[in-house]
């Protein structure tokens, strides 16, 4: 008798652990659904336009030469890395991006420091030290190139000529040291965002920890060199990722600055350049392409790092 019903319950099991399955892919569909629209509207925003770059970089395209439209292959990226004035942006890109996140860094981390201890107003300090990088990235070059480096009213020479007298020599700032007028202009905006990375960093550090290493007699060099420091490595890190992705496509300081002359354009303003002035859609597409390369790889490595600092968190 049991022998004969066997088969009809693994029957009515499977059947029980099919419709189950069923069911739970449906509700998976059914919290999956609401996002749909939403990664449409991103695929259609984000990655079609690149995909179209893509393609056009694998053309000759001026519009100057409309009927000489053809696939030109791997050309457009051979004449990005030869040409002498891409070469010599990407070195700008590179130096520019360089002394940016470094003294952002340095200075959001020497800031921090200071923000972590207790004080009367601190938290009106932290507000307005967030400031610079709520401004719009143009309203503040446009700051900075007449308020601050103008050489007839600027507010830099207005400072020379009260402290030493009307003698007082009146350089012309951006003309001097233009590439030093652009990275000024980026550490006083981006340094509020590395301060910020770092402050949650230093308000994460193991408090028992520290009391510990106070109560056996370590200075605050030591407690911040042993202790501080590589607990904080991760997160300088990650701010010198994030602050690298986002400065490596600068546009608006360099154009509003110096516009691009006295040899600061770097490789998002010689894009400019290529696309509207010499109309070459297929050059400065290859270039759009090498610079979204570079900026995934910095991405990725970002992404590692803030992934590193989740499994830590979770392993607390």
């Amino acid at each position: 008798m049991s022998t004969a019903l066997e088969p009809q319950a693994k029957s009515s099991t499977g059947k029980a652990g099919g419709n189950g399955e069923a069911v739970r892919q449906v509700g998976d569909w059914a919290r999956r659904a609401p996002l749909l629209p939403a990664l449409i509207f991103l695929i259609i925003v984000t990655q079609l336009p690149f995909v179209g770059t893509l393609v056009i970089s694998f053309m000759d395209w001026n519009a100057y030469y409309p009927d000489d439209r053809g696939f030109a292959g791997f050309d457009n990226f051979a004449r990005v890395l030869t040409d002498v004035n891409t070469r010599d942006s990407i070195i700008n890109t590179i130096v520019l991006t360089v002394s940016v996140v470094l003294i952002s860094l340095v200075l959001g981390l020497l800031i921090a420091l200071l923000l972590d201890r207790q004080f009367l107003g601190r938290g009106a300090v932290r507000t307005m030290m967030i400031t610079p990088f709520l401004v719009v990235p143009v309203a503040a070059a446009l700051v900075w190139k007449h308020a601050l480096y103008n050489p007839e009213y600027g507010l830099f020479n207005g400072l020379l000529t009260a402290v030493f007298g009307e003698g007082a020599p009146q350089p012309d700032w951006i003309s001097t040291w233009p590439m030093s007028s652009i990275v000024v202009s980026l550490v006083w905006q981006w340094t509020p965002f590395m301060m910020l990375i770092i402050l949650a960093g230093l308000q994460s550090k193991p408090h028992d920890v520290m009391e510990a290493a106070k109560i056996d007699g370590c200075s605050n060099w030591q407690t911040f060199r042993y202790m501080t420091f590589p607990h904080l490595r991760q997160y300088l890190e990650l701010g010198g990722l994030l602050g690298s992705i986002y400065i490596v496509q600068n546009f608006d300081a360099v154009f509003t600055i110096t516009s691009g002359g006295l040899g600061t354009a770097n490789l998002p303003f010689t894009i400019y350049q290529t696309f509207y002035n010499a109309q070459d859609y297929g050059r400065s597409s290859a270039a759009g392409v090498i610079v979204v390369i570079g900026t995934i790889i910095i991405a990725t490595l970002a992404l590692r790092t803030v992934s590193s600092l989740f499994r830590e968190e979770a392993g607390r």
